[in-house]
């Protein structure tokens, strides 16, 4: 395993934070949608029984965390870290580490590629200063395992159902297992050529189950996307985040729709006030006129 690297740069606060024991800090490092290799995790135990007590934090976001580091080893500490290619951190009014879920990688639910969304969102946003601590989190699907609606920015997994009548042989399964009660079955006759069945768009939540679990294939695919959400917050105030966009269909219009809510949050946003509460004071419908250009 790595040894100390001679030559210590200066320090780097990010990822820092200071223990309520004197002269102890705790390191916060940087593991994108959870993600750290085997080499990597070898290394920060290394770490964490060279400087620390020999244990590591899990947080709830998906971060680890190595505390009881003395300020004379912060520097060496860091440095071992570095050479596994394990990164800080973020704390303080800043742009913290994106978490996700596993998406359609693994997951038999997943409507998204997370990983790759979020790897993205980093490589744009981490760490970019803010009026105070910005969240963003990607979920694959509406079984919102990464609490989209709990973050600054949620990013969601979204299907948009479509019923095709020539294969559905009237089961009744979509009305049955649909978690929001969306669909109902029309008509008054008997069999698949007495009815139809309806999604209400305004109450569906894009979950993918009909499309899913239909035994004839009746429910399909019409559009594939992502549901954007900003606002949430579960610290002192809680908040659950506004849906900003139902279905956004581009992976590229996310990164553009997230710019200009951060832009929005940094030119109205008070120090030490999250976004959500900004959304609040200054209103929902200013908030979605500045970030989609509605008037």
């Amino acid at each position: 395993m790595a040894e100390l690297v001679p030559g210590a740069a200066p320090l780097n606060r990010d990822g820092v934070l200071r223990q309520k024991q004197p002269d102890y800090y705790l390191l916060r490092l940087k593991a994108i949608a959870g993600d750290l290799t085997a080499t990597q995790l070898a290394c920060i135990a290394l770490v964490a029984e060279r400087y620390g007590k020999g244990v590591v934090h899990l947080s709830t976001r998906q971060g680890v965390e190595i505390h009881h580091v003395h300020k004379d080893d912060l520097e060496g500490a860091r440095l071992v870290l570095q050479t596994a290619g394990v990164q800080m951190g973020a704390s303080g009014n800043r742009v913290r580490v994106i978490v996700a879920c596993p998406g359609n990688a693994t997951c038999k639910w997943g409507a998204i590629e997370t990983k790759k969304i979020a790897t993205e969102l980093d490589t744009r946003f981490f760490n970019l200063e803010a009026p105070y601590k910005f969240k963003m989190a990607v979920t694959g699907c509406a079984n919102n395992c990464t609490k989209a609606n709990e973050n600054d920015i949620g990013v969601r997994g979204a299907t948009e159902p479509k019923w095709i009548s020539t294969l559905c042989t009237d089961c009744k399964s979509c009305v049955k297992f649909c978690p929001a009660k969306a669909i109902e079955r029309l008509g008054e006759g008997s069999g698949a050529d007495g009815c139809r069945y309806n999604v209400d768009r305004d109450i569906c939540i894009n979950c993918s189950i009909c499309t899913k679990q239909c035994p004839s294939k009746a429910w399909i695919t019409a559009r594939q996307g992502y549901t954007l959400f900003i606002g949430g917050t579960m610290g002192k105030t809680p908040r659950f985040a506004t849906m900003l966009k139902r279905i956004v269909e581009s992976e590229e219009e996310i990164y553009d729709l997230v710019e200009k809510a951060l832009t929005c949050y940094r030119t109205h946003g008070r120090k030490k006030e999250r976004f959500g509460l900004m959304i609040d004071r200054i209103g929902i419908d200013k908030v979605r006129a500045e970030i989609l250009g509605e008037s």
